[in-house]
């Protein structure tokens, strides 16, 4: 349906070909000049099933064009790579129906013919920039349908009817205008472009609960038994711009921009809006921009070609007639801008590659004056049309609707609600003591860089829980009273998915002692192991994020050994920790280190326990329980379990006074 305001906006006049004769091809050719797609794709078809002798395979190829011609207008996609299948299998001359193949088995999906077909028309005009980009976009269609954006797109079925509905427009946050087909619509005749009756715009309301109510008719003067339809709004929302189509008897179709003015929430009649002088040209698609001081709008104007984008100065339009250039507009179609603010423009394309058909891109205005385009990926687009994208005024988030004819054989668009749901990019993790055991009551804080300060208590079982912001660099600080504190880095990444970082805090007690895990000597000696600087640096790092205590480093060995070579063995190794610790910056004096050799056996806590269930929590692994126990390998467990590095917090006024 939007090929009434897209397509037909430069329909141009066909220059009849002599190769055919016949009252019924010169009344289909005299429909499509005038741009009636559906009556001419009839009379084509009643003509095509006649010619059926083989001398007239020329003549079946020709109409087969054209019928392909007017399925392409109408956005019958399916229908019209069959039609032009056809043409070029009865031998059509013009290679234009090849690169028009392409694009339609573009538009169906069907990325690989279409790149044959591409291929096969670039041999033949291999500097064709509609066929360079096509094949561009679709060799990408498939990266593009593989990197699904977060957007949510859903078919709104309060807005749609059995037939075409689209381009929807919001005037102020709580009105919806949109275009549509209906069966309701003012008038009986049906379109001989679309074979649906002629567009009008209806509207749809928030009720007191924000829900959106059944839409109705426009009130007012402004809907007729002509096409009107796709409005934009001055910022006030008091002048509606919409575009109207002109019918003349045997002329082609164009569209024109008119206005109305809104009074007691009735729209006035609609009075045309001079963009220039030319009266061959269409125009359409108004935008406005939120300033309210320039147009933006559709035209067949002679510009970069096919459709481009084109804007007006309101307040002062002499002179101010622009086309936004080439970096916007191409050898194909640019159709329904809309501006979301002065220097973001969203508008459709089928000259920039893309997934197929209409695609829809989001423009930048850099400070350089120049355009950054980008295509708004799946499943904002599809290999169908998608256009007339609007944004919810005042939304914290993306959300609104657009147009789309996706999934729908019959070519029909139907409005689509989309948003962009907040990522939901948590971190999450536990607070526990070197036992594992939770640590009651304690404080976590988090700080990012982007000014963000958070701050909660862990729960019973030490968990805890932030929100985070994505790409934003953090540092967090747990601690708890009779605990030392312990701080943790860390950036969320930059991805654009949903995503729950976990990090876990071991606090070290201030009361008993501390074990730390993953050191490790060489056999009967106190060289630490290359191994061991993984929990050596997370020592240093815990002395210099509690700059005020002080230490005692102590080493165990097991029952082995006499006394006097454990006590030696031991005190040795705590010396070597202490000599690490110095090296790495730690200052002498916070650190002392003892040697315990044999005589301090663990007591086995729930830690232990959960890891080494032959014992039960309390078992102190003395030599006496140990020689008591019947299996050698869980006797070599608790010697494993005795052997260990510990440290004791001796003050937390270092440096105070």
């Amino acid at each position: 349906m939007k090929r009434i305001f897209g397509n037909i906006l430069a329909a141009a006049m066909l220059v009849i070909m002599g190769a055919c004769s016949g009252a019924k091809l010169s009344v289909a050719d005299e429909q499509m000049a005038r741009g009636e797609y559906f009556d001419a794709s009839k009379t084509y078809r009643k003509v095509y099933n006649k010619l059926t002798k083989r001398e007239q395979r020329p003549e079946r190829g020709l109409v087969a064009y054209r019928m392909a011609e007017c399925y392409r207008h109408l956005n019958m996609s399916a229908r019209a790579s069959a039609a032009y299948q056809n043409a070029i299998r009865y031998g059509y001359p013009d290679s234009t129906a090849q690169l028009h193949l392409a694009r339609m088995l573009h538009a169906e999906g069907k990325y690989a013919p279409a790149i044959k077909a591409y291929e096969e028309y670039l041999a033949i005009d291999p500097d064709n920039a509609l066929a360079l980009t096509g094949v561009e976009g679709a060799r990408k269609a498939q990266q593009l349908k593989s990197k699904r954006t977060r957007y949510v797109v859903k078919q709104s079925r309060l807005l749609n009817s059995r037939r075409s509905d689209f381009s929807p427009m919001f005037n102020g946050n709580e009105t919806l205008y949109f275009t549509t087909t209906n069966e309701k619509v003012t008038g009986t005749n049906r379109s001989e472009i679309t074979g649906m009756k002629k567009s009008d715009i209806w509207m749809s309301k928030k009720n007191e609960r924000g829900e959106w109510q059944r839409p109705e008719p426009v009130e007012g003067e402004l809907n007729s038994e002509l096409d009107e339809g796709i409005v934009s709004f001055s910022p006030d929302g008091t002048t509606m711009y919409l575009t109207k189509a002109r019918r003349e008897p045997n002329a082609s179709t164009g569209v024109e921009l008119f206005t109305s003015q809104r009074s007691d929430a009735k729209w006035s009649a609609p009075v045309k809006l001079e963009i220039t002088a030319d009266t061959v040209s269409s125009y359409g698609h108004p935008a406005v921009s939120p300033s309210g001081e320039w147009l933006y709008f559709t035209s067949d104007m002679p510009g970069t070609g096919g459709k481009d984008i084109w804007r007006i100065n309101l307040k002062e339009r002499a002179g101010s007639l622009e086309n936004l250039g080439e970096q916007i507009n191409t050898p194909g179609d640019e159709v329904f801008p809309y501006m979301l603010t002065d220097s973001i423009m969203y508008f459709s394309s089928d000259g920039h590659p893309g997934l197929g058909g209409l695609d829809i891109f989001c423009a930048t205005l850099l400070p350089s004056g120049q355009w950054k385009v980008s295509n708004m990926g799946v499943p904002i687009n599809s290999e169908g049309d998608d256009f007339g994208m609007t944004f919810l005024p005042g939304s914290t988030r993306p959300e609104g609707f657009l147009s789309s004819n996706r999934g729908d054989g019959r070519g029909y668009d139907h409005i689509y609600s989309f948003e962009l749901p907040d990522l939901k990019i948590s971190i999450s993790g536990w607070v526990l003591d070197h036992d594992e055991e939770p640590v009651a009551n304690a404080v976590i804080r988090i700080v990012g860089n982007d000014g963000s300060v958070q701050k909660t208590i862990a729960k019973a079982d030490g968990s805890f829980s932030f929100p985070l912001n994505r790409g934003v660099s953090y540092v967090m600080l747990a601690g708890a009273k009779g605990y030392l504190n312990a701080r943790q880095e860390f950036t969320a990444d930059n991805a654009e998915e949903d995503a729950e970082y976990g990090i876990d805090f071991m606090l070290a007690s201030l009361t008993k002692p501390n074990i730390v895990e993953n050191i490790f000597y060489d056999f009967d000696s106190a060289t630490l192991r290359p191994e061991s600087a993984e929990a050596l640096d997370d020592l240093v790092k815990l002395l210099n994020d509690n700059p005020n205590i002080t230490i005692e480093m102590a080493s165990h060995t097991d029952r082995h050994g006499s006394e006097e070579y454990n006590i030696d063995l031991s005190e040795r190794r705590a010396r070597s920790v202490i000599d690490y610790l110095v090296e790495h910056g730690i200052q002498a004096d916070r650190l002392q280190h003892h040697g315990y050799g044999k005589s301090r056996p663990k007591t086995v806590t729930k830690r232990v326990a959960t890891a080494f269930p032959q014992f039960k929590e309390g078992d102190l692994l003395t030599e006496e329980y140990i020689l008591s126990l019947p299996e050698e390998a869980d006797r070599e467990a608790a010697d494993q379990i005795n052997r260990r590095t510990e440290f004791q917090v001796l003050s937390v006024d270092y440096n105070m006074y």
